[in-house]
């Protein structure tokens, strides 16, 4: 590097050295610029180009300021030559509230792509009517927390009645959580081969477990883009129904409790009034009933909320509590 250029360098750090009381001799020789040359640059009037950034740079604080400390480069600088009808590049502005220590607030974390990792095309595309049963199901997981810690719900729904005909409960969101829901299904529904199952790309449905348990009973794995909920509209619309309906409610003491009322809300509730909510004909529905006898090892939820949290080793599904209805 030339000295001059080096000098242009170094001569604001001995700016601000010099202001905390360190000596101008000892700055120069620390950092190789000679004092004649740092006096001259000292002396030198300050240039057109220096004095229109300075200007610039308070104009992106006045603008900060206004947009109450939220805009970042590229809205300062719409405003420039939008709003302002002042010419200058992105990069400018991004340089000068470097310097001035100006920055606005952090966007959203940015999802993480699946390399590697080989996973079903999208076979719905948005596209959730169906007039058949079995057509097409949608699955997702949802949570919600209790002072005992957080429950999570996995449930699959059919796109052609629009009802819940599988789900499962767990203290942990897992790939057995998911599975334990579809098992319940497979086995109320016993769906003919080329039924598709849609979730979004969670760990729990790319797993291997779970894509297997599609594709044993014949089903079609599909998966929608990575960090779009458009994709799985049909499921996050049921859940967005179950937090303003049950969950978001009251505050909850227990797990037991959280998930009574989710069993309550899924079995009784919604029965009663998805019909009026504008369901297919009856034609395409089966007759629902409140309770249903459970499968082997899928036993409804105690009664009691002030119950233990415990494992049910008889099922092997550990904490999970699940339920399968008929055929709806």
């Amino acid at each position: 590097m030339k000295r001059k250029e080096w000098t242009q360098k170094g001569a604001p750090v001995i700016d601000r050295l010099v202001d905390v009381g360190a000596p101008v001799h000892t700055c120069c020789r620390l950092l190789g610029v000679s004092r004649q040359g740092y006096y001259r640059y000292r002396k030198r009037p300050t240039s057109a180009t220096e004095l229109r950034r300075r200007w610039l740079t308070g104009l992106i604080r006045e603008i900060h300021i206004a947009s109450r400390g939220t805009y970042g480069y590229r809205r300062i600088h719409a405003e420039f030559t939008i709003g302002m009808n002042i010419p200058c590049s992105s990069r400018l502005v991004s340089v000068l509230m470097t310097r001035a220590e100006i920055g606005g607030l952090p966007g959203p974390v940015r999802i993480k792509r699946l390399k590697g990792v080989a996973t079903a095309d999208d076979l719905v595309n948005r596209k959730f009517h169906r007039l058949a049963l079995n057509e097409l199901w949608v699955t997702d997981i949802t949570e919600h927390p209790t002072r005992e810690g957080k429950v999570y719900c996995a449930a699959v729904l059919d796109a052609c009645s629009r009802k819940i005909i599988g789900w499962a409960i767990d203290s942990k969101q897992d790939s057995t959580l998911v599975v334990n829901a579809l098992d319940m299904v497979i086995r109320a529904r016993q769906p003919a081969p080329g039924g598709v199952v849609h979730a979004d790309h969670g760990v729990q449905f790319t797993s291997w477990v779970f894509t297997q348990k599609i594709r044993s009973a014949g089903l079609l794995p599909s998966f929608g883009t990575v960090g779009d909920g458009l994709d799985n509209a049909m499921m996050e619309s049921f859940w967005s129904s179950m937090q303003i309906e049950l969950l978001n409610r009251k505050k909850w003491k227990t797990r037991v409790e959280l998930a009574n009322a989710i069993f309550e809300y899924i079995e009784v509730f919604r029965c009663s009034t998805t019909v009026a909510a504008g369901t297919p004909p009856s034609s395409t529905r089966h007759p629902t009933t409140t309770t249903s006898p459970a499968p082997r090892g899928h036993s409804p939820l105690p009664e009691a909320s002030d119950q233990e949290w415990k494992p049910n080793h008889r099922s092997g599904h550990g904490v999970t509590r699940s339920c399968s209805s008929p055929a709806r």
